[in-house]
């Protein structure tokens, strides 16, 4: 029989890795949450209209990359391929952006590409929406966050944050039609994927790899000379602030994202060091998206970042997740000695249950026992044997210090773990 393989893009997150993972998320758990963000938890299926109507129906992600089939009532359903338009979904669905709000969410975003490091089939997202300010101090709080993350991670020197405005969307129409008249004079020397923007999705042509590409547009109309005067105000406003707390960045005025829904700022946080996916974080502002999925109009900015792509960026740095190991570890030998043990343990879990203790399980020899012990990682194995269970203490052998091995009272056992792990 075939052995069975997970989904090519789809990888399984081992053990090994899965407390890295854990480190990371609880340190962007605390700092969203101490910026007054609350979780929200939306379902990865939603109606393939949402995304068609949010992200643009002539977007790469909806024409080629989404995963939608329909189900047994015959409705169209997709996998999400991001989070904004869902939290959208649930902000008005539930009511939820009367007043202005902060939400933030985790999960497993999926498009359907080529597979290959640092870009995933399904891959991990934490995204945070902002409900409800206009004015960009929303988008210069929310960037300095997410500053203030890659300074706490110890990355801040590797990223770059590229920044833009993309105006209005009567004033992005203006200059829609300003490129497409300039490109249109040059259609044959435009690489395919942008031949084929020209008639669909026009400004993601600006954000071309194709180095002839990229020669023609440095001729192109700018779209700064196109922004209407609110959104070259509110950048202005934007720069400010961030110089105000020292938040490097670069102008990218070919930086557009690739959904519809944005207007006005949008960014990037980039880095050298994973390649040709070098985008760790992006957003921006999307003061139309609300409205345009039927809540009453409310403006919007928020970002996403994806995890892989940052534990990458990580581990190139040499940065590693602190590892946790058991204070100590249980060994029982002889019937006696391992009801001993196995009560022992649990009675020192209710006593002590900020820490990690563990039993050995199975069985073995003292020295098979012994050997799991040390392999845990613990600082101390607690040894029950028939000498210990009729006497009522247990023995304590020191894996990791400088102690000479030691048998206490088992009253005294969890003040004696208590002072052990005061010397961590």
């Amino acid at each position: 029989m075939k052995t069975l393989q997970a989904i090519r893009g789809m990888p399984d997150i081992l053990p090994v890795d899965t407390e890295s993972w854990q480190w990371l998320e609880q340190k962007v758990r605390n700092l969203v949450q101490s910026y007054g963000y609350q979780e929200i938890r939306m379902p990865i299926l939603e109606s393939t209209h949402l995304f068609a109507r949010s992200i643009g129906e002539v977007t790469d992600i909806v024409e080629k990359e989404m995963y939608t089939f329909a189900d047994r009532n015959g409705d169209s359903l997709t996998l999400r391929p991001e989070g904004t338009a869902g939290c959208v979904r649930a902000a008005i669905q539930n009511n939820l952006i009367s007043t202005p709000q902060r939400l933030w969410y985790q999960g497993p975003m999926f498009r359907h590409e080529r597979p290959q490091k640092g870009r995933l089939r399904q891959f991990q997202q934490i995204g945070l929406e902002a409900f409800g300010v206009a004015t960009p101090d929303a988008d210069a709080e929310l960037i300095a966050l997410s500053a203030r993350l890659w300074r706490e991670l110890g990355v801040a020197d590797v990223v770059e944050l590229q920044l833009n405005s993309i105006g209005s969307l009567e004033a992005r129409a203006t200059y829609k039609a300003a490129l497409v008249e300039y490109l249109s004079k040059h259609q044959a020397d435009l690489d395919e994927d942008s031949q084929r923007r020209l008639q669909t999705n026009p400004l993601r042509i600006l954000d071309s790899k194709n180095a002839g590409t990229q020669e023609l547009l440095n001729n192109a109309p700018n779209l700064h000379d196109f922004l209407d005067d609110e959104s070259a105000n509110d950048f202005a406003r934007l720069r400010t602030l961030l110089d105000s707390v020292g938040v490097h960045y670069k102008v990218n005025p070919k930086l557009v994202r690739g959904l519809d829904y944005y207007n006005k700022t949008v960014f990037e946080w980039v880095t050298t060091e994973l390649g040709a996916q070098g985008t760790i974080c992006a957003g921006g502002r999307y003061d139309g998206l609300v409205a345009q999925l039927g809540g009453k109009t409310t403006p919007g900015v928020g970002f996403a970042m994806g995890l892989e792509r940052v534990l990458l960026l990580l581990a190139a740095q040499g940065i590693t997740a602190p590892r946790s190991a058991p204070l100590a570890f249980g060994v029982g030998v002889g019937e006696a000695g391992e009801k001993a043990c196995f009560t022992g343990i649990e009675a020192l879990r209710n006593d002590l249950p900020q820490h990690d203790i563990r039993l050995n399980t199975g069985g073995g020899s003292f020295k098979a026992q012994m050997k799991r012990a040390d392999k845990s990682g613990a600082r101390v194995a607690l040894i029950w044997g028939d000498s210990e269970a009729e006497n009522d203490t247990v023995t304590l052998k020191f894996l990791r210090d400088d102690e000479p091995q030691k048998t206490v009272a088992s009253a005294l056992l969890t003040q004696e773990l208590e002072r052990i792990s005061n010397t961590m």
